[in-house]
């Protein structure tokens, strides 16, 4: 029997579709058709079968510390730096390295108590350090690596800045007032240095109330102080007080609403905002003596240790210890006045005759050596050589805005006041918060 030619290409196809499923069949016996659920890996590649813990790394102050003994301590009084690595191990090369270090590139008398310190430690048994850190600041801090050779970073911690508002109301005192607020103290010495010479904190009354824009610096979301006042509304005794801060060209200063500054040639208090435990009297029993006498001084009741700074910009013109006055320092402002600081535990390290410092730098440490009862800084005031009260001394105040940049002022000025006007006064200590904005 003949078939035709096209006969044949019809009966090819089945054929080539038997063959070609029988290959398939044939060639996936052990794999997806024929293998078992999971079974993919062929026994000959088992050999390359691996696993391994993948450990992540742990940073602290920029260096890997996984398997190292991680020792946090704070500097004693008294403590050299290398005293902070006593009990612990460096190597004798490392060693003479620090004890040549130029001041140029780090001054270890710098090294302070109190401030926190880290060693980085290495888990033999000798106890090798690799690295130790010290931090003068919650935003700075110095990284001596001393692995190979010595190595000294100074570094700095990212300081985010958050804007917020507050108002409050006074109940009984401004301190009464900022505790029930749960605010930094800092924000309250800034606040009174403002108005210090337009209000008498002192002498505050039930319902005086303000309001404030500041900004908060945090580190690692922690606050470490209170940095710029962006604006200030303050009712007492039923008048408004504003502040705004404004850069003239010669740095930023405090303005009240016409452009006139806020701010004298000298401090009205000489340390952080505090309780007036004796005023300027001509005739005051004293508590020692047992006598009336003239107290030509004000007296700040604070604890030992208090910080005092000096007032204004000037000249020492006597550091010293006297009987009755105990460790105190006299400053020369100018030709017209000079303020004293009595009764100190002690005088500021630099603070000797003729030195010269600024306004608001320490000069000393609240004590109550000399004539005193009790810790205290009583602080006096003269005017062409004559002891004046320093609470009720008229100062000339610093230079209002500017006539060419007044307009400049007048947008600021009025942004803020639309600000302060959109915060309300608290109408219970419950209902006061602190917000961010």
């Amino acid at each position: 029997m003949k078939f035709s030619t096209s006969t044949k290409v019809i009966w090819g196809v089945p054929l080539l579709l038997v063959i070609a499923g029988v290959s398939f069949f044939w060639i996936d016996y052990k794999t997806s058709f024929f293998s078992q659920q999971g079974n993919y890996v062929l026994e000959s590649d088992s050999s390359h079968h691996v696993e391994r813990e993948i450990v992540l790394p742990v940073f602290l102050h920029g260096m890997v510390i996984n398997n190292l003994h991680v020792v946090e301590d704070e500097v004693k009084r008294n403590q050299r730096f290398t005293d902070l690595l006593s009990g612990y191990t460096v190597p004798p090369t490392i060693m003479q390295q620090l004890n040549l270090l130029p001041r140029s590139i780090y001054d270890f008398r710098k090294i302070a108590a109190h401030k926190k310190y880290t060693l980085l430690v290495e888990p033999d048994s000798l106890k090798t350090v690799r690295a130790i850190v010290y931090e003068p600041n919650a935003v700075d801090y110095v990284v001596f690596h001393l692995k190979d050779s010595l190595l000294v970073e100074t570094c700095q911690r990212r300081v985010d800045t958050l804007e917020r508002q507050i108002s409050g109301r006074i109940e009984s005192t401004l301190s009464h007032t900022i505790e029930a607020l749960n605010i930094s103290t800092d924000l309250t010495n800034k606040f009174v240095d403002i108005f210090a010479w337009q209000v008498d904190f002192q002498r505050l009354q039930k319902g005086d109330q303000f309001k404030l824009i500041y900004e908060e610096n945090l580190v690692d979301e922690v606050s470490i102080g209170i940095g710029r006042i962006l604006g200030v509304y303050f009712e007492h005794s039923g008048n408004g007080y504003y502040a705004f801060p404004f850069d003239q060209g010669d740095g930023e200063d405090y303005f009240d609403e016409n452009g006139n500054s806020l701010r004298k040639a000298l401090l009205k208090y000489p340390i952080e905002f505090t309780r007036i435990s004796s005023r300027y009297s001509k005739n005051r029993f004293h508590p020692v003596v047992k006598v009336f006498r003239p107290h030509l001084g004000t007296d700040f009741a604070a604890p030992t240790g208090t910080p005092i700074r000096s007032v204004g910009d000037g000249i020492i013109e006597e550091a010293q210890y006297k009987t009755n006055n105990g460790n105190y320092v006299k400053v020369r402002h100018n030709g017209t006045y000079t303020t004293g600081y009595l009764h100190m535990s002690k005088i500021a390290s630099g603070i000797t005759a003729g030195t010269r410092v600024r306004q608001g730098q320490t000069i000393g440490y609240v004590g109550s050596t000399g004539l005193a009862t009790g810790p205290h800084l009583c602080y006096r005031f003269w005017k062409n050589g004559v002891q004046v009260d320093a609470l009720q001394v008229e100062l000339p105040p610093s230079m209002p805005v500017k006539t060419e940049v007044f307009p400049d002022f007048e947008n600021v000025r009025n942004a803020i006041i639309k600000r302060l006007q959109l915060i309300p006064f608290p109408s219970s200590y419950s209902e006061i918060d602190v917000a961010g904005l």
